[in-house]
């Protein structure tokens, strides 16, 4: 069950479990909820393993080693992982064309989780938190950041192009319609 739990606080990331979570998925007490919570723990701390299982406030979640800090910045700055995945270009224009906004809004967009790219693009200093919505649980907002206009090669905002631009580019083109005219000869 301590595996099972490992996989779901994977799934989770940045929203980690309560124990409350894992006792309604593993159809368990709190007591023995605890236990599993606090061996699998033990597990983690006693193979100085590079993750750990932390608790925040009421939430269990997996995180990095504050130890090994310096190798997780060291990463980030090299110029090799400063390549951009589809996934992280994708999340980037959205946030670009509509920020502020929130990760669910960024979610909803995608169809798909996207913390862990967004926690990409936070680290790169691509994108950055903004602010709170007036929304319900008071979301968190994001917009993109001057290293994000910098890597583009951007000015401003004002330099990415138009929703109507990329709209026209992807209309599909009649490839049997010619664009020479009747009569035309090559010399």
């Amino acid at each position: 069950m301590e595996a099972i739990i490992e996989g779901l606080l994977y799934v989770q990331g940045d929203l980690g479990l309560t124990l409350g979570q894992i006792e309604e998925v593993l159809n368990i007490d709190e007591e023995t909820a605890k236990k599993l919570v606090y061996n699998l723990k033990a597990y983690y701390d006693d193979s100085k393993r590079g993750l750990r299982i932390n608790f925040l406030g009421n939430t269990i979640k997996i995180t990095t080693r504050e130890e090994h800090k310096e190798y997780y910045q060291k990463l980030l700055e090299n110029p090799t992982t400063h390549t951009l995945s589809p996934q992280a270009l994708e999340v980037l224009a959205i946030i670009a064309y509509n920020e502020p906004v929130t990760r669910a809004t960024v979610e909803k967009l995608r169809g798909v989780d996207s913390s862990y790219v967004m926690r990409s693009l936070l680290a790169k200093g691509l994108i950055k938190e903004s602010g709170k919505s007036d929304l319900p649980g008071r979301p968190i907002l994001y917009k993109t950041t001057d290293d994000f206009l910098d890597y583009f090669g951007l000015a401003s905002k004002d330099d990415l192009p138009k929703i109507e631009e990329l709209e026209e580019e992807r209309q599909p083109k009649d490839i049997y319609k010619s664009i020479y005219k009747e009569g035309d000869s090559n010399g």
